[in-house]
């Protein structure tokens, strides 16, 4: 797990921007505070931070070889979890390695493989490699998408990183912010390839972009398709614990300390309790707690049940080495966490309290972990959101996580300034983005419409949905130094839990019924009865009470982020009392505060 970033420009000698190169670089000193790196020719320079977690002395950063015709080198952020195979695949084939590490594989195998090599790798996996040999520089990423990787065209070449901000840190990016990234910004959609920066794009899942003298050449090489699925219940359940059991066992392959993160729900349970009876050692756990949640906890139509009684029972069956992180609302309002938090993130997203809970997590594990197994994705691949299950939200022309929250009035509609508002009509840019997405679901012949229905709501949430977790994920870990493996994101299980029928995925009446069965035998019972409940948030008035502060000294100061919202809104949500601040005026409170902090933090040209 690393920071990658570079330049490529056919027409300038980038031996003489080394200034300009290292400045992207150390934008991502927190993803590789272990060592730093760059390879530069003529025409290229990559950069790299580490993250040491593979053959801790042998896995320095650029790594190259050189061959008859020119140099290859790369720059790689991730793991490859069957690099040991495919090294002995490569021995086989006459490549001679010096160190133990996975860049090293990967690297070999681009020689054997080209840019094929992607389709051999398993795992969480975004690299560069200039190929000396055709003056060509080939980005890859890996299938889910879980590394992240963009890139920005120039005139003679292009610019890329791991985050938006090291590109941002050469004079050729203009930060600017156009009605499309705003749109982007509020809609809640994770189009393909936008990342809000006008210029900028994401190098999609699951694709692979080159750069040569002609130009950008794109090339997708994995997207989930449509296949009969032919075992029956018995079978299925079987081959998800197959495959949970392979997967958590590759995940579990680290030269520093590892330990998994437990919500108390199915998802996190399950990978604990595999983990637990994969390693020789105790297996440490850490969960993240409010003060006094459990005490004061009130069900809602999200949470019906709080997080800590549920974490006590699986620690206590696996005898795992377990750590609440508890948090208090004057530590998850504190300013400089959200600074922090957003800092990371790169922009203004409005999450708030789960976003700043989720860093101080993080940066309290850092403390004893280096790698950190998660459940992240379970409700995406096995259908656990409760939304999958609404009738409404199933026929709704929408995206679903949209369609849920449908009874409410729109965001957009109460948040942003009544003339941008009108020039941006997110409803419009939903609509089309949705109309794209469904249009690009794979189709079963034969299938029932109501299969096929079901089949959409999946797509839209393995190409969609999860790519907002998936990024949350990555940004808040990679900005204290934490590598988080996310095992239900293996491409085997989710093509294979993608193909099984929604009666197989809910065949015992519930959600997640193949999860729930393929490990009931490792949980406790209490959880395997346990009803979905979605990351936690905090309850306590007193955190709202600290939002409507600090929002007030933003009118009060003319805050230049406020001339983005609707400023009539803001004033009345400041008026009521803190116990009566409903969710959509503290999501905007939220906003409000991160935006503040993101135009200090970038000073973004906004353009409409």
């Amino acid at each position: 797990m690393c920071g990658i970033s570079g330049w490529v420009d056919f027409q300038r000698d980038l031996t003489r921007e080394g200034h300009t190169t290292d400045a992207m670089c150390d934008t991502m000193a927190c993803r590789g505070p272990d060592a730093s790196g760059t390879w530069t020719r003529p025409h290229v320079s990559l950069g790299h931070r580490r993250l040491a977690i593979i053959d801790l002395p042998g896995g320095t950063q650029p790594i190259s070889v050189d061959t008859p015709d020119g140099p290859i080198a790369m720059v790689y952020s991730g793991e490859a979890y069957n690099y040991v195979e495919l090294r002995d695949e490569l021995r086989r084939r006459g490549h001679r390695f010096d160190t133990d590490s996975d860049t090293e594989v990967v690297l070999h195998g681009y020689q054997e493989w080209g840019e094929a090599v992607a389709e051999h790798l398993n795992g969480m996996v975004a690299f560069a490699i200039w190929d000396g040999r055709t003056d060509k520089l080939v980005l890859m990423r890996d299938r889910m998408g879980v590394k992240p990787l963009y890139y920005y065209p120039t005139e003679h070449g292009v610019l890329f990183g791991s985050e938006p901000k090291a590109i941002l840190a050469n004079p050729l990016a203009d930060k600017v912010v156009d009605a499309d990234g705003l749109r982007e910004l509020f809609s809640f959609t994770k189009s393909p390839g936008q990342a809000v920066w006008r210029g900028m794009a994401e190098v999609e899942p699951g694709t692979v972009l080159t750069v040569d003298r002609t130009g950008l050449h794109h090339h997708t090489y994995w997207t989930l398709d449509a296949v009969d699925h032919t075992d029956d219940r018995d079978a299925s359940v079987a081959h998800v614990r197959e495959l949970l059991d392979d997967i958590v066992a590759r995940q579990l392959v680290s030269d520093v300390p590892r330990c998994v993160l437990l919500s108390g729900g199915l998802d996190s349970s399950a990978i604990t309790a595999l983990a637990a009876g994969q390693l020789d050692e105790t297996v440490r756990t850490f969960a993240v707690d409010f003060l006094n949640q459990t005490e004061n906890f009130v069900p809602d139509e999200l949470r019906a049940t709080p997080d800590a009684p549920y974490v006590r029972d699986v620690a206590e069956l696996v005898a795992s080495q377990h750590q609440d992180i508890v948090l208090d609302p004057a530590r998850l309002a504190d300013p400089a966490v959200r600074r922090a938090a957003v800092q990371a993130r790169d922009l203004p997203l409005g999450l708030g309290d789960m976003d700043n809970s989720l860093y101080l997590l993080f940066k309290a594990i850092r403390e004893h972990s280096t790698v950190a197994l998660s459940g992240e994705s379970a409700d995406e691949v096995f259908g656990g959101y409760k939304w999958f299950h609404d009738p409404h939200v199933q026929q709704a022309r929408t995206f679903p996580w949209i369609a849920a929250v449908q009874s409410q009035r729109m965001e957009s509609d109460s948040m942003l300034e009544p003339g941008l508002d009108a020039t941006l009509d997110i409803p419009g840019y939903v609509r089309s983005e949705y109309d794209k997405a469904a249009a690009s679901v794979p189709v079963l012949d034969g299938e029932s419409e109501f299969e096929r229905t079901m089949r959409r709501l999946s797509y839209l949430h393995l190409t969609r949905f999860v790519r907002f977790l998936l990024d949350r994920k990555d940004r808040m870990s990679m900005a204290v130094g934490l590598e988080v493996r996310v095992p239900f994101c293996d491409h085997r299980l989710v093509e294979y839990v993608f193909n099984a029928p929604w009666s197989l995925k809910t065949f015992d009446g519930r959600e997640k019924s193949l999860l729930r069965h393929a490990t009931a035998d490792v949980l406790p019972r209490s959880v395997v009865d346990r009803v979905k409940s979605p990351y936690p948030s905090t309850q306590d008035p007193g955190y709202a009470a600290e939002l409507q502060k600090q929002v007030r000294e933003l009118v009060d100061q003319g805050d230049p982020a406020l001339d983005l919202l609707n400023r009539t809104t803001v004033r009345n949500g400041l008026e009521v009392a803190p116990e009566a601040v409903t969710a959509g005026t503290r999501n905007l409170f939220e906003r409000a505060l991160d935006l503040s902090v993101w135009f200090d933090l970038r000073q973004p040209t906004i353009k409409v």
